[in-house]
């Protein structure tokens, strides 16, 4: 296909809720780490409630009132990182037709990256694992860069690949995200499916929402070749 012929250039996206549903993983983790230090378990619900803000934020907020301290949320984040080491590719799968439109997006021109809270050791492996070849950038949390919403990260993707926020359209499923986007001066696509519900994105301000990949690519398209594109009701 020929190069995009308009502003939008780069498409970001979130992994977690996003890209991939990593939930049931995430869950076994954090239970087997509790578990080992004697902690009643979460359940997958509560789990989705605490995602979004890096692994150790996610420890903090599974720990039981009382035993929130910093000692103990080392501890217990040491036992889940060891456990997601092993376990963080058991069941987790990309949402359906995903794949299909990152493909896509990639054979119209456009940049592709991930940016995610997850550490960077993981969200490299499971982007790899399942989009193999087909990010330009795939950064995670490596404690160089703030995690979501501090926009740097977001700015040093968009920078490093020579281009500019208004080039670039975030896509995730959290306020995070949206606030990230926005924190960066870029535009962002809400997607319903995964662990935010859409009246959370709504509040947060996002600019489009998706309830399915196909919808993504309608705005996108409507992005790169100027076509009259209202805000999703």
């Amino acid at each position: 296909m020929s190069n995009t012929p308009s502003s939008l250039k780069l498409v970001v996206f979130d992994l977690d809720g996003t890209l991939v549903d990593t939930i049931k993983d995430l869950t076994f983790a954090v239970n087997e780490a509790l578990d080992s230090f004697g902690f009643p378990k979460r359940s997958c619900g509560d789990v989705t409630d605490f995602v979004g803000n890096g692994t150790l934020k996610l420890i903090e907020r599974a720990l039981p009132d009382g035993k929130k301290d910093a000692e103990t949320v080392s501890a217990v984040h040491s036992a889940f990182t060891e456990s997601y080491a092993r376990h963080y590719a058991d069941s987790s799968l990309p949402y359906s037709g995903m794949y299909g439109l990152v493909k896509e997006l990639k054979e119209r021109g456009l940049k592709l990256a991930v940016l995610s809270n997850k550490p960077d050791r993981f969200t490299k492996e499971l982007v790899e694992k399942f989009y193999g070849g087909l990010f330009d950038v795939i950064l995670g949390s490596s404690g160089s860069t703030p995690r979501k919403p501090d926009p740097k990260g977001e700015l040093s993707i968009i920078s490093g690949l020579g281009l500019t926020p208004e080039e670039t359209l975030h896509i995730g499923d959290s306020d995070t995200d949206v606030l990230t986007a926005h924190n960066a001066g870029v535009r962002c696509i809400g997607c319903t499916w995964g662990f935010r519900p859409r009246q959370v994105l709504e509040n947060a301000g996002a600019d489009f929402f998706a309830d399915k990949p196909s919808q993504i690519l309608d705005t996108v398209k409507s992005l790169m070749y100027g076509e009259i594109f209202c805000k999703n009701s």
